[in-house]
This record gives C-alpha cells, structure tokens and sequence, in this order.
C-alpha cells in the first residue's frame, strides 16, 4: 500500500500554547480555544497602572482642595 501526499496539502502544525490542540504555525490565535499565541499579537486591555496611579492620586488632591 502506498501513500500519497502532496507538499501542497500538508501544513506544519504546532500544539497551541494554551490549550495544546495541533494548530497551523503562522497562525496569530487559536482557532479551538480562542486564545492569541502571544502578546504582540493580542489587543491590549485597559490602562497601564501609572495611568491608574496618575488618577486616583489627582482625585486624592481634588478631595484635599474640596475639604479643606
């Protein structure tokens, strides 16, 4: 018995990163568990932590000029 494959229609798999289901290797997220394979390729989600501080250290001042 003789197996044929053409170059064609193998594509290199990878597991993924999160969920370890067998992937393409170019792809930037997963399409079983939904996941980014990594950072670069996400979105960013909310606001550094300086931006956090930078805000509640103005809305302490605010609070300090009101009730003085």
């Amino acid at each position: 018995m003789s197996r044929r494959f053409r170059d064609d229609e193998e594509e290199a798999t990878v597991p993924c990163p999160h969920c370890r289901e067998e992937i393409h290797e170019d792809s930037q997220w997963c399409p079983h568990c939904e996941q980014f394979i990594s950072a670069e390729d996400g979105t960013v989600v909310g606001k550094p932590m300086w931006w956090t501080a930078i805000a509640l250290v103005c809305l302490l001042l605010v609070a300090l000029w009101i009730l003085r």
